[in-house]
Parts: C-alpha cells; structure tokens; sequence
C-alpha cells in the first residue's frame, strides 16, 4: 500500500506555521480536487462571528470528505483565502482536530473580497487515496 509522503527537505526554513514544504502523492492514487468550501450553514445562512464561520467552514469539508470516503489524512494541498484577519490559535485547533498531525501543504492569502459578500473565508483543498479495487 502505496501512502502519501509529506515532508519538509533539511536545507529549508521549518514550516512557519501547520503545513508540510513536499507533498508526494505516488503514482497509481486517485486524486481529488474539491471546489472551495465556505462557511455557509445548511439552511443557507452565514455565521456573523468569524470564528463560527471557521468552525461551519471545517465541518462543511468533513461533510465533503465523508461523502468520498476520505479524511484529513489524505489531504494533500490547502488553499487558504481569506478577507478578514484569521485568529490562528482558533483557527489552528480546527486545523489539528481535521489533520492530526498529518499536515498537506499549505497556501495563505489575504484577499480583498470573495465570491459572496458573505463569505468571509474560502479553503480549497486536494485530496489522494488508493483506487478502490
């Protein structure tokens, strides 16, 4: 059984924050690209405090990645974009909950708007498994 490699080469500044440099998905896995995901609840509405948009963001992608059969594991690569300031510690107890250490590389932007005036953060994520047989 093939597994995902993530790793951060010995000749490079360490992570400055929960993410991996290099991602390695080995050949023969089926890759997963997802739309990005929002915070938006199932009746359709928007969390004003940004914090519950984090929280309704995160488990939006569990949703998604449930409906696949995957989880944070095979997670390869996250997008981050947002337009307010992001509270980190509450951000990264999401993040570790969703990745339990194993964490995919990582982009962050600050923008200045998103799809909806609603919406206040987006992730985009990649994800890899082995085919189903």
């Amino acid at each position: 059984m093939k597994n995902i490699i993530r790793k951060t080469p010995q000749n490079m500044y360490q992570p400055v924050g929960n993410y991996s440099h290099t991602t390695i998905i080995p050949a023969g896995m089926d890759t997963y690209v997802f739309s990005g995901q929002i915070g938006i609840r199932d009746d359709g509405s928007f969390p004003t405090v940004f914090n519950d948009e984090v929280q309704q963001l995160f488990k939006n992608i569990r949703a998604l990645l449930d409906t696949e059969g995957l989880t944070g594991a095979d997670i390869t690569k996250v997008n981050i974009w947002s337009v307010k300031d992001i509270d980190w510690d509450y951000f990264d107890s999401e993040w570790d909950k969703l990745f339990e250490n194993k964490h995919p590389s990582m982009t962050i932007a600050y923008v200045r708007a998103l799809g909806l005036p609603e919406i206040s953060i987006e992730i985009d994520i990649w994800a890899a498994k082995q085919p189903h047989e």
